[in-house]
C-alpha cells in the first residue's frame, strides 16, 4: 500500500471514529483508533509487565521518592481534641 493510500486510509478511519463516537460506540471507535496507530507505524496501549502492575490493578505501581521514609505510627496514648483518651 502506498503513502498516499494509507493516508486516506487514515483520514477515513478517523471520520469513522468521529462518527462512531458521535453514536457513543465507544467499543467500535476504541477498536479503530487502534487500527489508525497501527497503520501510523506505532503501538496502541502498552500494557506494562506482570512486576510494573500493582495488585488487582490496571496501574503501574509508583515507587516513592528517594529519600522518603514511612511516617511513625500514631501513639495510641495521646489526647484527641484536647482529651485524654
Amino acid at each position: 500500500m502506498s503513502l498516499a493510500a494509507i493516508e486516506r486510509k487514515i483520514i477515513a478511519l478517523e471520520g469513522e471514529m468521529l462518527a462512531a463516537v458521535t453514536r457513543e460506540d465507544f467499543e467500535t471507535a476504541a477498536r479503530l483508533r487502534d487500527e489508525i496507530v497501527r497503520l501510523k507505524g506505532g503501538t496502541a496501549v502498552r500494557k506494562p509487565p506482570p512486576g510494573e502492575m500493582g495488585l488487582g490493578t490496571q496501574v503501574p505501581v509508583v515507587e516513592p521518592p528517594k529519600g522518603w521514609k514511612r511516617p511513625k505510627k500514631p501513639d495510641l496514648m495521646t489526647t484527641v481534641k484536647g482529651r485524654k483518651r
